[in-house]
Parts: C-alpha cells; sequence; structure tokens
C-alpha cells in the first residue's frame, strides 16, 4: 500500500498507516531535503524538507557488486549503490557538478526516455537510465528506513501525460521487481489527499505551481473516478513559469544590490568560478525564498568571493543588501510579472469554462498543490476569486502522495468530513480576554442533524446597555493538529500548523463573519442585569457544508431563525 509522487523538483513516497488510519508521507532522512541533524530535537521536518530532490549522481566507478546487481531480483535484495540520490547528490554538486549529475530527469522524459541528460566517462545518460538509476536507490533507502520494500506502488502522473510517460515508469518499476504497478491522476489523488470523498460528483479546480510550469485544471471527479484512478479534464490553461523563475530572479536581485555581476552576461560567457557561484546564489535564493514564507525574512547566507564584485562596488566598500523580507518577495513577484501570469492563467481558465457553458461559480473545490502555491499573493488570488469556503491549500506539497496513498489501501472514502475546528468568539467579563467554544469540530462528518450543537445563551450586552441586537461571531480556527499543515491569517500570511512545528503556539483565527454577525433582534431588549439564559441556538451543516442556525427567543417564545446559513464551512 505505497504511493509514488515523481515529481519535477520533489518526490515523495508515502504508504497507508494502518494503526493511524491515514496517509503517511514516509521521511527518508538520509536522502531528504531535511537530514536527520537538520531538524530541532521534538520538532518535525518542514514540509517541503520531507521530500527528495529529484536529482542523481550517476557514479563513475560503482563497485562490482553494485554494477552486477544493476537490475532484477538480486537489485532487490542487495542493491549496492550505483547513484547518490536527493539531498547527497545536491550537495556534491553544488558548486561544481559532475559530468554525471542529473538535475532533474522528469521533463526530459516526458519528452521521450532516449533524451541525454548526462554523461559518464562509461558513455551518454539517458532519461530513462537516469530514471531507472533513481527509482532504484529510492526503493533500496525505503528499505532501509522502513524495512519494508514496496511489492505494489501506485505512481502519481499529471492528467496531460501520455502514455509513454506511463509506460517508461511502468517498465523502471517492472524492472527492479515492483510486482504491480497502478497509474493515478494527480487531479484524483490531490482530492483524496486533501479529503474529499468521491461518492459525490463535483467539478474540482487543481492549481498546480511548481519548479517550472503553473497549470491550472478543472476536473470532473465522482464514484468512477476513484474506481479507475482518472479524470476527465473539463478545461485546463498552464504557463511555463515557476518557483526556479523566483529563485534566478531573486539571486539576480541579490547579487545586483551587492555589486556581483553574475548574471549580467549569459553563462556561456562567464568563468569557471563564476558559473559556480551563480549555481550556488540560485540554490541559496531557494533556501532564502522558503525561509522568508513563514519567518518573515530571511539572510542570504552563501556571500561570493570579493575578488567576484565590480571594480565600483568595491571601491565603495558598501555594506551587504539587506535581509530579503516577505514584501520584498511581493514585491518582485509583481515585478518580474510572476502574479499577472496566475491571474492570466485564472482569467483563460474562466474563458475556457465559458466555451462549455460554466463559470467559475460551477467550481465546487480548488485544489493549491506544488510549493509554489505558497509564494506571497497566490493564496490570496484563488481566495479573492473562489472564497476562502472552497479553497483547500494546507497540504501543497503531500496532497498529491498522501491520496495516492489512500488509493493504494482503497481507502475511497464515501462520505465528507469538515477540515478546520470552527468556533463561536466570546469575551470573558471580568479580563475581556477573547475565547472560543467550538462549535464544529475537525472531522465532523455532514450532513449533520440541525442541532449538532445546541446551548442556552445570555446575549452580551456592551457598555453595560439593554441588548437589542443577538449577534455571534464564527471563526475558523487553524489549531494544531495530529498531522502537520498550513493555515492562512485572514490577512493571506502563512503560519506552519502542527503537534511539534507549532507547539505551545495560538491558534490562527479568521473571523467569517465579522461585516455581519447578526442572528436575530430582541424584542423586548435584554437587561444586562438580567443573567437567565434568553436565547436557545442550534448550529447544524448541511449538505453543501453551510453552518445553519436555529434561534429561539426564550422570553418571546419566538423562533428568529430556522436553519439559516451562516457561513460556509472548509
Amino acid at each position: 500500500m505505497w504511493a509514488l509522487d515523481l515529481g519535477t523538483t520533489n518526490t515523495l513516497l508515502a504508504r497507508w498507516d494502518e494503526a493511524a488510519e491515514a496517509p503517511a508521507v514516509v521521511h527518508l532522512s538520509a536522502i531528504s531535503r531535511a537530514g536527520p541533524t537538520d531538524t530541532p530535537a521534538g520538532a518535525e521536518p518542514g514540509l517541503s524538507d520531507r521530500g527528495v530532490a529529484s536529482s542523481l549522481e550517476v557514479l563513475e566507478a560503482p563497485g562490482f557488486w553494485a554494477r552486477w546487481t544493476r537490475s532484477g531480483p538480486l537489485a532487490r535484495w542487495a542493491p549496492g549503490t550505483l547513484a547518490h540520490i536527493g539531498r547527497p547528490a545536491m550537495e556534491r554538486n553544488a558548486v561544481r557538478p559532475s559530468a554525471g549529475f542529473v538535475r532533474s530527469f522528469k521533463r526530459a522524459l516526458m519528452d521521450g526516455g532516449l533524451a541525454v541528460v548526462a554523461r559518464t566517462r562509461h558513455g551518454e545518460i539517458t532519461a530513462r537510465e537516469a530514471l531507472h538509476l533513481y527509482l532504484r536507490e529510492l526503493l533500496a533507502e525505503a528499505k532501509r528506513a522502513t524495512g519494508t520494500r514496496p511489492d505494489t506502488l501506485v505512481v502519481t502522473t499529471p492528467s496531460h501525460c501520455y502514455e509513454a510517460y506511463r509506460a517508461e515508469v511502468g517498465a523502471a518499476l517492472r524492472r527492479l521487481g515492483v510486482a504491480r504497478v497502478r497509474f493515478l491522476d494527480e487531479p484524483v489523488a490531490a482530492a483524496l489527499g486533501y479529503g474529499l470523498g468521491l461518492g459525490v460528483a463535483r467539478r474540482v479546480l487543481v492549481v498546480d505551481c511548481g519548479g517550472g510550469t503553473m497549470h491550472a485544471a478543472v476536473v470532473a471527479l465522482d464514484a468512477g473516478a476513484a474506481r479507475n484512478g482518472t479524470a476527465e479534464v473539463l478545461a485546463k490553461a498552464g504557463r511555463r513559469m515557476g518557483g526556479d523563475d523566483v529563485d534566478r530572479w531573486l539571486a539576480e536581485a541579490w547579487a545586483e544590490a551587492a555589486g556581483f555581476a553574475l548574471f549580467r552576461a549569459e553563462a556561456s560567457a562567464l568563468d569557471t568560478d563564476e558559473r559556480a557561484w551563480r549555481r550556488v546564489l540560485v540554490d541559496e535564493a531557494r533556501r532564502v525564498k522558503e525561509a522568508v514564507y513563514f519567518d518573515g525574512e530571511a539572510t542570504f547566507d552563501r556571500t561570493p568571493p570579493e575578488t567576484l564584485r565590480g571594480v565600483a562596488a568595491r571601491a565603495r566598500g558598501e555594506a551587504r543588501p539587506a535581509p530579503v523580507t516577505r514584501e520584498a518577495l511581493h514585491t518582485l513577484l509583481r515585478e518580474r510579472g510572476y502574479l499577472s501570469a496566475l491571474e492570466a492563467c485564472l482569467d483563460e481558465m474562466d474563458t475556457a469554462l465559458a466555451d462549455i457553458g460554466l463559470t467559475r461559480r460551477d467550481v465546487d473545490e480548488v485544489l493549491m498543490v506544488g510549493g509554489s502555491t505558497l509564494l506571497p499573493g497566490v493564496y490570496p488570488a484563488l481566495e479573492a476569486r473562489f472564497g476562502r469556503d472552497r479553497v483547500r491549500a494546507w497540504q501543497p506539497f503531500e496532497a498529491v502522495a498522501r491520496g495516492g496513498a489512500v488509493f493504494a489501501a482503497d481507502r475511497v472514502a464515501p462520505a465528507d468530513f469538515i477540515v478546520h475546528d470552527y468556533a463561536l468568539l466570546t469575551h470573558d467579563r471580568e479580563t475581556q480576554a477573547a475565547q472560543y467554544t467550538v462549535i464544529v469540530p475537525r472531522g465532523t462528518r455532514f450532513p449533520t442533524a440541525p442541532d449538532l450543537w445546541s446551548q442556552a445563551l445570555v446575549p452580551t450586552c456592551a457598555l453595560g446597555a439593554p441588548e437589542r441586537v443577538f449577534r455571534l461571531v464564527v471563526c475558523e480556527l487553524g489549531a494544531a493538529s495530529a498531522e502537520t499543515g498550513l493555515s492562512w491569517d485572514a490577512d493571506g500570511s502563512l503560519r506552519r500548523s502542527g503537534p511539534k512545528v507549532q507547539a505551545g503556539a495560538t491558534h490562527t483565527v479568521v473571523e467569517l463573519n465579522r461585516a455581519d454577525p447578526t442572528l436575530g433582534v430582541l424584542d423586548p431588549p435584554h437587561s444586562p442585569r438580567d443573567d437567565r439564559p434568553r436565547l436557545r441556538v442550534d448550529f447544524g451543516v448541511n449538505a453543501e457544508r453551510w453552518l445553519c442556525a436555529t434561534v429561539v427567543d426564550l422570553m418571546s417564545n419566538r423562533t428568529l431563525l430556522r436553519g439559516t446559513p451562516v457561513v460556509r464551512l472548509l
């Protein structure tokens, strides 16, 4: 019950955890982006750190046993090492890549398995051979880390990929002894990873912002999709712009501010040291970019030698540039056209939907996948178009792999559930401190009974004056949970969430109906001296995920609201 998400930039392995009854991403600390000593004790690795870079370095002189066990049954039991993959490959080739280093091979594989991606003294390395070596070492590391090697594997693939790509991946895995290989369209995997049940037909927009591209596709999902692992694509749009471009822009901006002329000319015009430091700065920019997502600002730690600075910059002796802030990164994305490209992609999607008689209102769910969805301004753009209640964005790195594990275990849930906690905001009478009473806990299956939560309440009388209007503010809580994830504040700022990542941290709170919290008019007004319950309030969730309220005035026996939708939940 294993799943493989083979990405252009990162790869993830996941499997079904029988004890927890949930999918789990396997953290291969020896080769993942976060090593065994990179994560503080008691904490979990960052979401992107659990991925294994889709990079490899083919060894020039592998040992005899490694060559002898290159494939077949012996590769399964005693494989030896033919290549370094993931973090070791990246670290060994950070400054001066060897001829056998392959930064990424997926795009070349999709264009044709015979494309040459590297060379060693023994000959050329094709995308097909790079795939074989990468999967060989990945499966061997999975066996070392978990004691188990996959016998069957679900491989997630883009819905637009050609059958030739699936054939290449399937052949490579079977060559390595995987007995059964199944394929699952990534939109279906993302839906399962985000907890959508496929018993009900729905239209889902999957926004995939990765290292090299941004794609948006509206797909039709139903029980048939759950069974056969495919999705019908209704409309799609895309741009060749991604996180790799952002890394380069950020490195260019930093180098220009510091007086390093490393990006003013083509790479072919630079000497060996200049090309090496250019690559180092781009890799450092990726680290800074990801740190800025959560920390607000970060500093370049890798600095080229002074001899590579321009003459004028050395003469001025100016200080290094200031740290990169989230606001500065947001400005860079606007100036370089990333955010406008995203808007254009979504506009194109609107046009494609209109061509088949649909609008964005016909999209039931929006799923965000890919690390570049965390860039400043991306989530707010989707939230503005589709509303917070439709955008699922807390597992961009792992949703596809986790969904693959759900499919592998045949645990496709027929029912949906509420993902976040929802609470009422009240204030302590003595201290006025905010208090949150959960009315719909995460994991609640819906629709529910209309009195899922039921209480008799005393209206709050502000400033000691009689209260004529009954108000309740409903909040979404991004609380620490059993799983590591992400949450967004009301202003679109990103935060980590999870039991170890945010231990002791406060809730991320978004007040959903702050603009209109009125749930009824009291006649006569409620006296501040009356502490008796005045209102019976019932909350339930209907089939469309609306939180519905029934409010009864106990003094007059009047029903102020009856099953009235208040806010839509996620």
